[in-house]
């Protein structure tokens, strides 16, 4: 295990098709392929990742909606992904409608933070301790900067943001910094930047590649080394209801995801190393 507690990381960017879910269902089950205990929270009401985990969300009962709302807690809702092996709290269309009640409650940017760590202090008190549980839990974030997505943002140790090396990608990715400021201001002081994964890349596009160039230069080792190419095989994924590693394992899409993976784990190890390294005697 490679922390005390698991790392939490939301999967968020405001602007809609850049393969959010997608990293999502991918990176949950490309961690568990290496021996990671992962749990993927559904926060997007369109239910793309639960669907893309091989659940089908018009069936599922427990939801994210009841935990948000404080009717359910998140070890009663979780289930196993049959296709990628990952535990997943499910959503569906119901969570649209959370947001509507949520503003009626207090604390409502918090809600899913603190059912975290409900969930987490009763699994400590179980027979398997809460940090026997998970070393990821993953939070797939709605396409948009909503209550849902502040929920995700504040429950989250680090944020994961997936984008398209295109030129109103950048725009986006603006705003979706300023907000990430916001929050570390005024609701979660430890939120950081995981890293900046470049998706549904064309080497052959040259606005694909000024575009790299340019995040390169901003976010240096921030942006991951990583890139997600173009892939029939994860845009067929999800239609099987199964991530690609196992539609697939050796599509390009898939050995991407897993690269991502390993890139990930080794970024953490080394954090690790450094903090133990300049910690006093």
């Amino acid at each position: 295990m490679l922390n005390e507690f698991p790392r939490i990381i939301a999967i968020a960017n405001q602007k809609g098709g850049v393969g959010k879910t997608t990293t999502a269902v991918n990176l949950a089950a490309s961690l568990h392929a290496m021996k990671q205990r992962v749990l993927l929270i559904d926060l997007d009401p369109q239910g793309n990742a639960t669907t893309g985990a091989g659940l089908d969300k018009r069936k599922m009962i427990d939801t994210v909606y009841q935990v948000l709302l404080g009717e359910k807690k998140i070890i009663e809702t979780r289930t196993v992904s049959p296709t990628g092996g990952f535990d997943i709290v499910p959503s569906n269309r119901e969570l649209a409608g959370a947001e509507i009640e949520l503003v009626e409650l207090p604390d409502r940017e918090t809600r899913l933070k603190d059912a975290l760590v409900e969930a987490l202090s009763q699994m400590k008190a179980a027979i398997s301790e809460v940090a026997g549980e998970y070393d990821f839990v993953l939070l797939d974030c709605p396409p948009s900067l909503s209550l849902l997505t502040l929920n995700g943002l504040c429950a989250a140790d680090s944020v994961l943001i997936p984008m398209q090396c295109e030129y109103y990608a950048l725009e986006g990715l603006s705003d979706l910094i300023q907000t990430l400021k916001k929050v570390r201001a005024h609701l979660n002081p430890k939120l950081e930047i995981e890293g900046l994964l470049r998706t549904m890349y064309d080497p052959r596009n040259m606005l694909a590649q000024n575009v790299a160039a340019e995040l390169a230069r901003h976010f240096g080792d921030k942006l991951y080394r990583t890139i997600v190419p173009r892939n029939v095989r994860l845009a067929e994924a999800p239609s099987h209801g199964v991530p690609a590693l196992k539609l697939d394992p050796a599509s390009k899409g898939a050995q991407a995801y897993l690269a991502l993976a390993g890139e990930l784990l080794r970024r953490i190890e080394a954090a690790a190393q450094a903090q133990k390294q300049s910690a006093p005697a």
